[in-house]
């Protein structure tokens, strides 16, 4: 199996085409990485800057250069020695532009009578399918004019077989599909789509036949040994992912496989997949979590609650899922309950829609995870006892037929429930501390202990060793460094509220929950441009869906959020009092920045670095970080650093380039090092503020954490590190230490360093 030392994240798309790509190839081999990771690279619809909407799973995306220019930078990687891994999305394909997917055009023109009808999961036995593309909110599928030669149908869509000639009306009720207004679609849409985007609809690769033919160009690319590893989008959308995943690991034996699966805290892997391991995100919280101070929690809470912001994340939780359940995801919760036998269709679907909103975790995978449904089950029978016929009719047919249909179809929304609900909505409502925000994380749990941490990263040793880590990715709600320092106000509570108060009698912003993210968001990211706050704060604000949202605006609303930025930077007071605030957090931030990602870097799992993250980007939610990278100035830090130069910790970043490329060298380099794991723990007065560990026994580790704390304590004063017998050098600086060095020395130019024992 060829698993990459480590990985480098590059979204692709039409502005960075695979010849781009093949123009990092040697930087990431001088920085140290092992395999270049790319966006999906299938044809994707047109105009696409993420290709998560593949149009044709058949060949390499034209945009990006095609077929030939998916080969040569194959073949470049190959002969510099790095690994390729690529995103594929199994569960969706992009019908957007109907003509662009020939498997959807054939079936909109053919019906059941396609030969691909088995590809997209049609509700047939209701009828033509529905396509919610008109704006006019009453419109019910009338024949368009739109200029087509016939003069009366929508030119975007095909004409069935013998239509040519009829009449207005007889070509009508001879197709396939009815056009109706975009606002019926959460209500009424008759095929499965990607969470509630109708422009995405369902494949069924459970199929044999359909996943060969959506997969086998890129199994080809990797029985070529041009693909070494394989990234699979959203496998919980899936019919059955164990059985997908098992197909896929026959289909390609060699490759490292790494699932986008979110982790709820404590939950495993499901051990029937043949994968490697996640994309990370339990990594990223269990990372990042241990540089938040817990002691900060009850000053977040009472500011939060003075605020208005409310501080029950259960109930805040249920409140945003339920209303997926029931105005967005409306069409998948009818289609479940409609399989529900012998229950009146309210109760079912009320019976459906509670046991989604009380799931623990994303899915279960019957019969895996049965402890998942009986909990969802049970916190469903909690919150409406007046429904528990029905929800014991629900819970015995799903018991009775794991395989069947219904248990199926629940376990596959469930995920979209729980994402939408709890990512997309909860986490812009429940702001109390935005740091804990984030995919795969748990608002409610302030920080980690150390001594969690080294149990958890032990875990991940024994059992994935080659899942992906991460603290950044596409879809995180914030980049690493942002989060790094919106870390550090978890140790200055008071101080933040003093401000948060301040400010907002000057400028708030008449919502709660965006009024104390935007303050912490500001102070995370300064000085950003105030454009990219703008859209952010816009994006928040009809995410969170409390007082706008992006299908019923508030129009007065969002241009007072849209002027938010610019008037605190423009404002006499507020501007001079917050860039102070925010200078105080920003060398403690540098530490976090460094202490997490060398942790990243060194610990259990494969770690990735997102594009442009070797050095300090503070970027937020989709679309901010998929920003162009400036990979002229990291090419020439980089030359500097491999020339001897030790930067400072500064605006720059150049320290946290220094860090990543000295670590992912020695890991690409002396593999051996990365073995096993062992807790390290620092002795004296500050002892709290290191978190150490061992891989191998040369091979140690030591990163600050909680520096405002440290700081205010007097420093390290008289706390070392034991370490094992011998001479140790520090691969940062190359400065040598004994077995029991003074922190305050060991940390003198960095707050990290990453030790080896003797010459090894």
């Amino acid at each position: 199996m060829t698993v990459p030392e480590s990985t480098y994240r590059v979204q692709l798309r039409p502005e960075f085409p695979f010849s781009d790509a093949a123009g990092l190839a040697g930087y990431l081999r001088d920085l140290g990485i092992g395999a270049l990771y790319a966006s999906p690279v299938l044809d994707a619809a047109p105009g696409s800057t993420h290709g998560y909407d593949v149009v044709d799973p058949t060949r390499a995306r034209p945009a990006l250069g095609g077929e030939s220019a998916r080969a040569e930078l194959s073949a470049l990687l190959k002969e510099l020695g790095l690994g390729l891994v690529v995103d594929i999305v199994p569960n969706h394909m992009s019908v957007e532009v109907p003509k662009a997917n020939r498997f959807w055009w054939d079936v909109l023109k053919h019906g059941r009578d396609s030969e691909y009808a088995a590809f997209f999961d049609v509700d047939w036995d209701r009828g033509p399918i529905l396509l919610p593309v008109l704006g006019d909110d009453d419109a019910v599928g009338e024949l368009t004019v739109e200029g087509d030669e016939l003069g009366y149908y929508d030119h975007r869509f095909p004409l069935a077989p013998g239509t040519e000639a009829g009449t207005p009306q007889e070509v009508h009720e001879r197709q396939h599909y009815r056009l109706v207004g975009w606002r019926r679609g959460n209500a009424e849409l008759t095929y499965r789509r990607f969470f509630d985007i109708t422009t995405l609809a369902a494949v069924r690769v459970e199929d044999p036949k359909v996943f060969a033919e959506t997969h086998g160009e890129v199994l080809r690319w990797v029985a070529d040994g041009d693909v070494t590893g394989l990234r699979v989008d959203h496998p919980d959308g899936l019919a059955d992912p164990g059985g997908y995943f098992r197909r896929l690991r026959e289909n390609a034996p060699g490759a490292w496989i790494v699932a986008e699966k979110i982790l709820h805290p404590g939950e495993p892997l499901p051990q029937s997949w043949p994968v490697d391991g996640t994309t990370g995100y339990d990594a990223l919280r269990e990372i990042a979590g241990v540089f938040i101070d817990p002691a900060g929690e009850p000053g977040y809470t009472e500011l939060a609650n003075e605020l208005g912001v409310k501080t029950g994340y259960h109930r805040v939780e249920a409140e945003a899922r339920r209303l997926v359940t029931d105005r967005i995801l409306v069409a998948e919760v009818r289609r479940i309950a409609a399989l529900l036998r012998d229950v009146g269709t309210e109760d079912a679907r009320q019976a459906v829609a509670e046991t989604m909103v009380a799931f623990p975790v994303y899915r279960s995978y019957l019969p895996e995870g049965a402890a998942n449904w009986a909990a969802a089950i049970d916190g469903a029978r909690r919150a409406r006892p007046d429904l528990g016929e029905a929800l014991d009719a629900l819970d015995a047919q799903v018991r009775a037929e794991p395989d069947g249909e219904l248990a199926t179809r629940i376990q596959q929304t469930s995920g979209m429930v729980v994402a939408k609900g709890t990512e997309d909505t909860t986490f812009y409502r429940y702001t109390r501390f935005a740091a804990l925000n984030e995919v795969g994380g748990n608002p409610d749990r302030f920080g980690l202990g150390v001594e969690e941490f080294h149990r958890l990263a032990a875990e991940r040793e024994a059992g994935h060793p080659a899942a992906m880590t991460t603290l950044t990715t596409h879809d995180t709600k914030r980049s690493e460094d942002t989060r790094a320092r919106m870390a550090v106000l978890a140790e200055v509570p008071g101080e933040f509220a003093d401000a948060v108060r301040r400010w907002t009698a000057r400028r708030g912003i008449d919502e709660p929950s965006l009024n104390l993210l935007a303050w912490q968001t500001l102070l995370a990211t300064w000085p950003i441009e105030p454009a990219r706050l703008r859209d952010y704060l816009d994006k928040a604000a009809k995410e969170s869906k409390l007082r706008t949202s992006w299908t019923d605006h508030d129009e007065a609303f969002e241009a007072d959020v849209a002027a938010w930025p610019e008037d605190v930077m423009a404002d006499a007071e507020l501007a001079p009092d917050i860039e102070a605030f925010a200078a105080r957090i920003t060398g403690p931030g540098y530490m976090n920045s460094l202490g997490q990602k060398l942790v990243q870097l060194t610990a259990p799992g494969v770690p990735d670095v997102y594009q442009g993250t070797e050095l300090w980007d503070f970027s937020l939610v989709d679309p901010d970080n998929r920003r162009p990278v400036d990979y002229a100035a990291r090419r020439e830090i980089l030359a500097r650093i491999i020339d001897g130069e030790l930067p400072g910790i500064d605006a720059s970043g150049a320290a946290k380039l220094l860090v990543v490329h000295k670590a992912l060298r020695l890991r690409r380099e002396h593999p051996a090092l990365f073995r096993g794991y062992r807790p390290l723990r620092a002795e004296g007065a500050a002892a709290e503020h290191c978190l150490a560990f061992t891989r191998s026994a040369d091979l140690a580790v030591a990163v600050t954490r909680l520096p405002v704390g440290l700081e205010a304590a007097g420093g390290w004063r008289d706390t070392v590190l034991p370490l094992a017998d011998g001479v140790w050098t520090d691969v940062l600086t190359g400065r040598e230490a004994g077995s029991r060095p003074e922190l305050a020395a060991l940390f003198d130019r960095y707050p990290v360093a990453l030790l080896v024992r003797g010459d090894a």
